[in-house]
């Protein structure tokens, strides 16, 4: 895991609120809306669409270790009826006095390390893309607190926290019903086809940052600053869900994650201050930049 220092030099930083009402405007050069693809469907089973390489290497070796286990399932389970059919007291009245069999247990110790071996060589290389941490174009970082989550863009003083939505606040801030404990009053907002980096750090107890859409998790540790990166794929514009995957207390439930990913001009144009709304489905918006801290 790759560990950078912390960005030293930021003068005094002015949260930073968000706008209350609908979004009555849009700034030029502003798309209609974000879809929200990143969110668990009720009822279902599987994951949640893959936006990002890291998503789609998890899904896959995920979708190859079931295959793997499968096969062995159905192997040990036929292995087992065939051995009660064919060794039953009525089958086998005389039962055999051996005690052991070479080949076999050099065989059920071969297979197995072999197949432990072809895990890892599918496994590994996804492990270390996931924590070999590229060249930012864009870095944010996350503080995890009891019990919300707190973001600074440190290359542009930007700083603000992010609090989960009560019920009768999701329809003020663009949000239906289905959203609940998922959406908070603020997003993380990146731009496609940048890399993002997330540094991922604790004022408390340890948190845990994911993003299911993303294909990413990384625990908050107090006094420790880990990393993950993430790139989302151009096209894929919209609003995602995580939330914090770390027992952490008595509201460990009520910590959620909203990031937006938007095009780079939108993105361009927020991070100057120049589109203080993101009107998507529903009204949803990306925090307003009221001031940005002093760079010594």
């Amino acid at each position: 895991m790759t560990f950078r220092k912390t960005l030293s030099g930021l003068g005094a930083a002015i949260g930073a609120t968000i706008i209350a009402g609908m979004a009555t405007a849009q700034t030029a050069g502003m798309r209609d809306g974000l879809e929200i693809i990143g969110a668990p469907t009720p009822g279902a089973i599987g994951f949640q669409p893959g936006v990002t390489e890291l998503a789609r290497d998890v899904r896959a070796l995920d979708t190859f270790l079931l295959v793997i286990m499968t096969v062995i399932v159905l192997f040990v389970t036929a292995l087992l009826f065939w051995s009660i059919i064919r060794h039953n007291a009525k089958a086998n009245p005389t039962p055999a006095t051996f005690t052991h069999n070479t080949k076999i247990e050099i065989t059920w110790t071969v297979v197995p390390l072999i197949i432990l071996v072809v895990i890892g060589a599918f496994s590994l290389p996804i492990l270390f893309k996931q924590q070999t941490i590229p060249e930012a174009d864009v870095v944010v970082k996350a503080t995890g607190y009891q019990w919300y989550w707190g973001y600074e863009y440190p290359e542009h003083g930007i700083v603000y926290d992010s609090f989960m939505l009560r019920e009768d606040e999701l329809a003020e801030y663009g949000y239906s019903r289905d959203e609940y404990l998922l959406a908070t009053d603020t997003a993380v907002v990146v731009p496609t086809g940048a890399v993002v980096v997330v540094q991922v750090t604790a004022a408390d107890v340890i948190h845990s940052w994911t993003i299911p859409a993303f294909g990413v998790k990384q625990d908050g540790v107090p006094g420790r600053l880990a990393e993950l990166w993430f790139e989302v794929e151009p096209g894929q514009e919209g609003v995602y869900f995580g939330q914090c995957s770390e027992l952490c207390g008595v509201n460990h439930a009520y910590m959620p994650i909203t990031v937006f990913a938007v095009t780079q001009a939108e993105y361009d144009a927020w991070i100057n201050g120049e589109a203080q709304e993101f009107a998507s489905a529903g009204g949803m918006r990306a925090p307003r930049i009221l001031e940005l801290a002093s760079a010594d």
